[in-house]
């Protein structure tokens, strides 16, 4: 297949493995698992079962591997259940490059999926909190970006972008969709700055800590993956957004049906975990909502911005969705945020 596709072509796989002391390969297998541009393959070898995976263009930046896989080794350093990066067997680096594509090699993690049971969401949260504390005081050469989705010039410029984009087929309704989302996250910036956002603490964050990037056993985290969005910026917009992952309610196939709820029970459990490492005061407790609403207006505004689409639905839909579940979580903030403080 060709090279730069979403698979490997297989003298691709020999000449990368090869770099490698995986012993015998007897099966490789795909994995359909996450970024779609970046192929990801298990292979089962003499010497144990591993990970292959080609960073997608845009994410290959050479010094932004090193510094993810820095994250990674200071986090098992520090028995953090994170997966295992594999040297090459030369020049026992953990970043491979060959013919200008990023190769990254990690010991395979046998692990189920979030079952949403109580004890499985409370650890998803306390592992982030983990991992903040691990991470408070990390250092290294390499610069990463500084910035979150919380009152984003970049974000307030998609929408505006949506707002004139013919793609979305109704440039009248776009508008009313991008102005209602404009309101929605300019005032909960507003909250969040006043609040006192600008004097918090920035150190590495993990950036996308949603159900997918974790691995459970026994209702335990038992492997994080995909530190692509490690960033600098305040340990409360991963844990925003960490409360919007595990309590969003997708409840349909087609997300123009989802309910506008959220599961508050969830949002909880998460939240209450993270509080059994890391304490909060009231100020961040207070700005938790709002962060999960710019968290959610966030992550849904810049694909649809540059596709028309948020994968394979509508845009303009999905971000219909987005402004009746904000609303919700608009009405329910004063109620959610007393159950935070009780």
């Amino acid at each position: 297949m060709p090279r730069g596709g979403a698979n490997f072509a297989s003298e691709e796989l020999v000449r990368v493995l090869s770099h490698y002391d995986v012993g015998v390969v007897h099966r490789v297998r795909s994995l359909s698992a996450g970024n779609r541009r970046a192929p990801k393959v298990i292979v089962h070898a003499d010497k144990g079962t591993f990970l292959l995976k080609r960073r997608p263009k845009g994410r290959d930046d050479a010094g932004r591997v090193a510094f993810a896989h820095a994250v990674q080794r200071h986090l098992s350093a520090r028995a953090f259940p994170v997966t295992s990066l594999v040297p090459t067997s030369d020049d026992r680096k953990t970043v491979l490059s060959i013919d200008n594509h990023i190769y990254e090699l990690f010991t395979f993690v046998t692990g189920s999926r979030c079952d949403a049971s109580p004890e499985a969401i409370a650890d998803a949260g306390r592992q982030l909190a983990h991992l903040h504390v691990c991470l408070r005081d990390f250092a290294h050469d390499y610069e990463p970006f500084r910035g979150s989705f919380h009152d984003s010039a970049t974000v307030r410029q998609h929408l505006r972008m949506i707002r004139t984009d013919k793609r979305t087929g109704s440039l009248e309704r776009a508008a009313a969709v991008t102005e209602s989302l404009i309101v929605r996250y300019d005032r909960s910036s507003n909250r969040v700055n006043r609040l006192g956002y600008a004097s918090w603490k920035r150190q590495v964050i993990h950036g996308d800590w949603h159900p997918g990037n974790l691995l459970f056993s026994d209702r335990k985290v038992v492997g994080v993956v995909d530190f692509d969005s490690i960033r600098i910026a305040p340990p409360a917009t991963d844990l925003a957004n960490g409360m919007l992952q595990f309590s969003i309610i997708g409840d349909s196939p087609d997300p123009t049906e989802w309910s506008e709820a959220f599961d508050q029970e969830r949002l909880m459990q998460f939240l209450a975990g993270y509080r059994e490492v890391v304490p909060l005061g009231k100020r961040k407790l207070y700005s938790l909502v709002d962060l999960m609403i710019e968290a959610m207006i966030a992550e849904a505004v810049l694909p649809v911005a540059a596709t028309g689409f948020f994968g394979d639905h509508s845009g303009l839909g999905f971000l219909r969705m987005i402004v009746r579940k904000t609303k919700w979580l608009r009405r329910h903030r004063k109620e959610l945020t007393e159950t935070m403080l009780a």
